[in-house]
């Protein structure tokens, strides 16, 4: 009887650690399948969601997350928030010939944006660059 006794609180002990790792399972779930539908949302990301998303890279670059590289001059920061902000079109736009100080690259610039609109519909990044040029 003792053996059936200690069986039954076996039990007992191994249902809470069923359920949290059922309880884990679910959340884990769940947090994989909302990141894919948000990369996939097939709505364009708007200017405002663009510029709040900038902002946060800004304050996560003052706070220092990113390193002093990025703290280093304007550019730099800017270099970085552009890699934050996405950093599969930087590397595309950007990736080879970074910001310069006191540059002014429209036509790089569009193309950015292009980027994030077509990574925020779900669709391939090809033909972005030089989609700009006149």
């Amino acid at each position: 009887m003792a053996n059936s006794n200690s069986n039954s609180n076996t039990k007992k002990k191994n249902k809470p650690l069923r359920f949290s790792s059922l309880l884990v399972l679910i959340i884990s779930i769940l947090l994989l399948s909302s990141s894919t539908s948000f990369a996939k949302s097939r709505r364009p990301i708007s200017d405002a969601e663009t510029r709040q998303k900038k902002n946060e890279c800004y304050a996560d670059i003052e706070s220092g997350m990113w390193g002093w590289q990025c703290k280093s001059s304007v550019v730099d920061k800017e270099n970085c928030a552009l890699k934050c902000l996405s950093p599969s079109c930087y590397e595309l736009v950007y990736g080879s010939d970074p910001l310069e100080e006191g540059e002014k690259d429209l036509i790089r610039s569009q193309e950015f944006k292009y980027c994030m609109h077509k990574l925020s519909m779900g669709e391939s990044l090809e033909g972005i660059k030089g989609s700009f040029d006149y």
